[in-house]
């Protein structure tokens, strides 16, 4: 499953990411995982989530996106929960129509692996594709 938080700066999306992740922390047999770009986030999220910072890694663009977060997942198969943080911001590449091919991808690798995967993103929901809206 591949769930879409939108809206526009200062929404509150991070905030959301934040209590997801600690709730999922506490409720999960399984692994959790937050990926964002810098490590603004240390102090929120709980001890028992991995936070992941891009930055301090070579990831460029959605597919080099996918392909680390299936390394991620290939090193811990107990891994069921995902957080993404500012899909734009990590992926590099603020492109709608690439940013729904990687949903799409997601969802195909969520289905296959049995991993959850929410997805923040800094848009207005009037701007966001059809594609991505089945995410929503």
């Amino acid at each position: 499953m591949v769930k879409l938080i939108v809206g526009g700066a200062g929404s509150g999306k991070t905030k959301t990411i934040i209590e997801l992740v600690n709730a999922a922390v506490k409720e999960e047999k399984g692994s959790v995982v937050c990926i964002t770009k810098g490590n603004k986030l240390k102090f929120d999220i709980s001890y028992d989530a991995r936070l992941v910072d891009v930055s301090e890694y070579a990831v460029n663009g959605y597919d080099g996106l996918l392909g680390f977060l299936c390394g991620i997942h290939a090193g811990n198969y107990d891994i069921t929960r995902i957080y993404i943080d500012g899909l734009y911001k990590v992926a590099g590449v603020k492109d709608a129509s690439q940013a729904e091919k990687f949903l799409d991808d997601l969802s195909g690798f969520s289905g296959t692996h049995t991993v959850n995967f929410t997805v923040s993103l800094s848009e207005e929901e009037a701007l966001v594709t059809e594609g991505m809206k089945k995410y929503i």
